[in-house]
């Protein structure tokens, strides 16, 4: 593909030949001469303590190579450590061992490791474990564990993990201005199962010789985990290498380091041998983390004339049996601190308890607390506007931060860096022809047809990056990102970036920025990611910071070769590096266009080194950190028409359309391919999917037989659009567009329906709007007793 001018440009992704013909690589395809296979004995009780392990018969089953349990691992795989430390809110850090020792917390939780010839003799072997446990009283829902009768920690009253605090302004003063009127409601938020397409997966090789370790990973963050891994196993950071070939999608939850991979690349160590773990559909929603799980009780204040004056939640948040390796952040600083949405709230407080249940633990899924807090704010705005009998559209844009007074400070501390919220709100109406639709509601409406208009206008905080703040934080890392740009003496060019794509098409995209900055053709361009001995450092691929903070990397490093690349072409051509111009891959005396060198011969001519200037170094390579001033923060309007039928509960998209900002757009394919997405599991969590616990805690939707993950012919044909604002923060002007449909797309359809609904009186229903629930609430809106 000869094309140089590529920003912007409709490129198809360079990754898809490889993955849609069954032609990638990914970890469950490695295969090592000598390799053997692990499975894990797990808990069938979500609480008990571990009276006795006998793994005799499993040792002497055919073809097993090994056998663990949690005392065999004393002292020599240490627990599994948490990665956020999120500061003034006592945090409880009860250990994770690797394997249980003395109490199992979640069903799931792995008691002991089989290690055997074939996959098949390691699973047969495990079931031969034996394993007596005293059963306890679980504990999964979070009020009752905050009572404090059954303990998942017996160091850790009411199991109380966390009681995190944010104020910004008085909201109590607020509220007694004359007039306020005050709304309030309880919402759920329900635990969700990031459901990627290869379930997680380890291969460990060892070098006894060298002392040397390799792990193949589905990790999103293949540096993240080298460090891990060398404190967990105490094995040196540079004898670590990581790498993460295609991992099949992670959506959040390949950034937690697990158990399961300390341990397989312990057992590398210990045998000798290769050593490979897959874990099955079941192993992966109970082991692998779980998402959401909210409680919020939330009150939302407001003058006769809609002015919001003030906004209050009190939330539970459920953390699970253990704390995650992000778990602390994503209930406290990614949901509290974007509770002013896209509005000017004077008056924000928020409270956040963390709860330990015995439920699988919980972390980053897609969005990571920003989908929580705007599905409160959003549902908030609206039942506010129904109890002022105001039009939603009109009460958001009388709230809206005006575009004028970016860059905006919330009061919870958060500085928004560019925005136009009207102008993506108008976009889509627009789109949708309001009044039209409207009208069509109405008509709707006699004809005693359940016709809702729903709307979302949200916010998001994206391009984690400035690394001051992860330190101040608690993260126990920084946030910053690296990049390599390398020329070599044929003038092909290979891009090493320390972020770890899984499928967003960064490897197209970061190809574009080289292309359109060096003028080299697209397909001269190799994008290298997520091999720790081919980029020295990295933070990873999560939060939709990998354009935002390691594009600019890349930008930068392909600028420091640029600018060398000058330097020599000013030397070869004999004129001064200010007298010539850069276009199109050709450097050319200014005003003599004629007298020119291409970049791909420079690079030529800085690897041959006959004629450089004076002291300079042989070689067209360069490398650039870029650790960003701020975050940046897209944003954008999302409106759909649903209609309920009242005979089954059951709801039909009508439209859907979706007008985001990401700033300035790279690819217009992707960011289309990255809202589409995002707006799936957006609709679900509003519609289908839940993670369902019995009070015993046993996980009732541990298949993808038992979850509802969407059908394509579930869904709406969506409606794209986009306004562009560029972010001042980076010099390429991008956000982050990889969260914005899923954080979009709940309340937008939750609210439609509400307003389907609202004839009959019925003001909210909690998340998912199965069909049983919203016919239940019509019949008993109608009085039939069922409710």
């Amino acid at each position: 593909m000869a094309v140089t001018q590529v920003f912007g440009a409709r490129i198809r992704r360079r990754e898809d030949p490889r993955l849609i013909t069954g032609l990638a690589t990914y970890t469950d395809d490695v295969v090592l001469p000598r390799m053997c296979y692990v499975a894990f004995v797990r808990s069938p009780h979500a609480h008990a303590r571990i009276r006795r392990i006998d793994t005799s018969r499993a040792k002497a089953a055919p073809g097993v190579v090994e056998v663990l349990t949690g005392a065999d691992l004393e002292g020599k795989v240490q627990p599994i450590p948490c990665g956020w430390l999120v500061p003034g809110c006592d945090l409880k850090t009860p250990p994770h061992p690797a394997l249980a020792k003395e109490k199992v917390r979640y069903v799931g939780d792995a008691v002991a490791v089989v290690v055997a010839e074939s996959r098949a003799q390691a699973y047969d072997a495990a079931g031969l474990v034996d394993v007596e446990y005293e059963v306890l009283p679980a504990v999964v829902d979070m009020e009752q564990a905050l009572r404090g009768e059954v303990l998942v920690h017996e160091d850790v009253p009411q199991n109380r993990a966390l009681l995190w605090a944010l104020k910004g302004g008085n909201f109590e003063a607020a509220v007694r201005e004359p007039g306020v009127r005050v709304v309030r409601q309880r919402l759920i938020n329900q635990r969700l199962i990031p459901t990627a397409m290869e379930p997680r997966a380890a291969v460990a090789q060892y070098n006894p010789v060298t002392g040397e370790l390799t792990l193949w990973n589905t990790s999103q963050a293949p540096h993240i985990v080298r460090v891990l891994l060398s404190g967990t196993l105490g094995i040196p950071e540079h004898r670590i290498r990581v790498i993460a070939p295609e991992v099949g999608g992670g959506f959040g939850s390949k950034i937690p380091f697990y158990p399961e991979e300390a341990v397989v690349a312990y057992l590398a160590t210990r045998l000798g041998r290769p050593v490979k773990w897959t874990e099955t559909r079941r192993e992966n929603y109970l082991g692998t983390i779980h998402g959401r799980d909210h409680v919020t009780d939330a009150e939302i204040a407001v003058r006769p004339d809609g002015t919001i004056v003030g906004l209050r939640v009190r939330t539970l948040a459920n953390l699970g049996a253990y704390l995650s390796t992000a778990a602390p952040a994503i209930p406290t600083l990614l949901y509290g601190l974007m509770l002013s949405g896209v509005y000017r709230i004077p008056n924000i407080e928020c409270e956040v308890t963390g709860v330990f249940t015995n439920t699988t633990p919980t972390d980053a899924y897609r969005g990571a607390g920003r989908p929580e807090a705007t599905y409160v704010v959003e549902r908030m705005v609206d039942l506010a506007a129904l109890e002022l009998g105001m039009d939603p559209v009109e009460f958001r844009r009388k709230n809206f931060i005006p575009k004028d007074a970016f860059p905006y400070a919330t009061p919870t501390g958060v500085v928004y860096d560019s925005g136009n919220y009207e102008a993506a709100l108008n976009r889509a109406l627009e789109i949708l022809d309001y009044a039209k639709a409207r009208s069509q509601q109405e008509e709707a409406r006699r004809q005693g047809r359940l016709v809702g208009i729903g709307f979302s206008t949200y916010v998001e905080v994206t391009g984690a990056g400035p690394s001051k703040i992860a330190g101040a934080t608690g993260f126990q890392g920084g946030l910053w990102e690296s990049a390599g740009v390398r020329f070599y003496p044929t003038g092909k060019v290979t891009v090493f970036t320390g972020t770890s794509p899984h499928g967003q098409g960064e490897e197209t995209t970061f190809a574009q920025i080289v292309s359109q900055e060096l003028g080299v053709p697209l397909d001269d361009i190799e994008v290298i990611h997520g091999d720790t001995d081919a980029i020295a450092m990295g933070w990873g691929t999560y939060g939709s910071r990998t354009t935002p903070v390691g594009g600019t990397a890349v930008y930068l490093a392909a600028q420091r070769v640029k600018e060398k690349a000058m330097r020599i072409a000013a030397h070869q051509l004999e004129v001064a590096v200010e007298d010539l111009v850069f276009e199109n891959g050709r450097f050319h005396v200014r005003g003599a266009p004629e007298r020119a060198i291409t970049i791909q011969e420079v690079a030529r001519q800085a690897y041959f080194a006959w004629n450089l200037p004076e002291g300079m170094e042989p070689g067209l390579e360069a490398q650039a950190n870029w650790d960003p001033s701020n975050f940046v923060f897209p944003f954008g309007a999302h409106v759909c028409m649903v209609e309920v039928d009242p005979e089954t509960g059951q709801v039909r998209f009508l439209r859907y359309i979706a007008v985001d900002d990401c700033g300035r757009v790279i690819n217009p394919l992707l960011v289309d391919g990255q809202v589409h997405g995002g707006i799936v599991q957006g609709v679900a969590q509003a519609l289908w999917e839940f993670a369902g616990y019995d009070e015993n805690g046993n996980l009732l939707t541990a298949s993808l037989a038992d979850y509802a993950i969407p059908k394509a012919s579930w869904l709406p044909w969506f409606e794209a659009d986009r306004t562009e604002t560029p972010s001042p923060v980076n010099p390429l002007g991008v956000k982050g567009v990889g969260e914005t449909g899923t954080i979009a797309a709940t309340p937008c359809v939750v609210n439609a329906v509400m307003d389907a609904l609202r004839p009959l009186g019925i003001r909210h229903i909690d998340m998912p709007l199965l069909p049983e629930r919203v016919w239940r609430a019509i019949q008993a809106a109608k009085g039939g007793g069922i409710g």
